[in-house]
């Protein structure tokens, strides 16, 4: 059985170049200062939009909106309900325009995944596992509720002091990388 069930083309070398350039950027700065900087942002943006229309025309800069659009349309609702820094919102909607949608959102997937599992260990690692799962079903009663889990539960907040935090930016560029091995980027 396939890895995926569809097909998507591996990115052009430029695109692939790009893309690791800036994550693997933002996952130093993001493991050294625990923020991405808005000038690497910006500069993957305007690199991503440039690039995806030095490629291909006037479908380029459609490409490159529909990865940036994706790209906030599922990452901002989680920076709004203070899941998710700003620079991590800012640092996927220029991989974004980098990538495409079609492969930005494969690398979504499987940084949520590979997430998921830094965020077991780490809890693990802490001695919380019961809590942390605990918060997840917290979050999803007050999601369910159409309610902001921070406001009712205040340790789900990424700014509360006792939180587990992982510097997102290491986890996108290790699945960047990841991808571009499988030459699934």
């Amino acid at each position: 059985m396939p890895l995926m069930p569809f097909h998507i083309e591996p990115l052009p070398l430029l695109l692939r170049a790009l893309l690791l350039s800036v994550a693997i950027a933002a996952a130093i700065y993001d493991w050294r200062f625990r923020r991405i900087p808005n000038w690497l942002c910006v500069a993957g943006l305007l690199a991503g939009f440039s690039a995806q229309i030095y490629l291909q025309g006037a479908r380029g800069l459609l490409t490159a909106g529909e990865g940036f659009g994706l790209a906030l349309l599922i990452y901002l609702p989680l920076y709004l309900l203070r899941g998710m820094g700003a620079g991590d919102v800012k640092l996927m909607a220029a991989l974004g325009s980098i990538a495409g949608p079609l492969s930005w959102f494969v690398l979504f997937m499987v940084t949520a995944v590979l997430g998921g599992v830094v965020g077991v260990m780490l809890s693990l690692t802490y001695g919380r596992l019961y809590s942390t799962l605990w918060n997840v079903g917290q979050i999803v009663k007050e999601l369910a509720m159409f309610r902001a889990p921070y406001k009712n539960q205040p340790q789900v907040d990424l700014h509360h002091p006792g939180a587990l935090r992982t510097p997102h930016g290491v986890i996108i560029a290790v699945t960047a990388i990841l991808l571009a091995i499988a030459h699934l980027l």
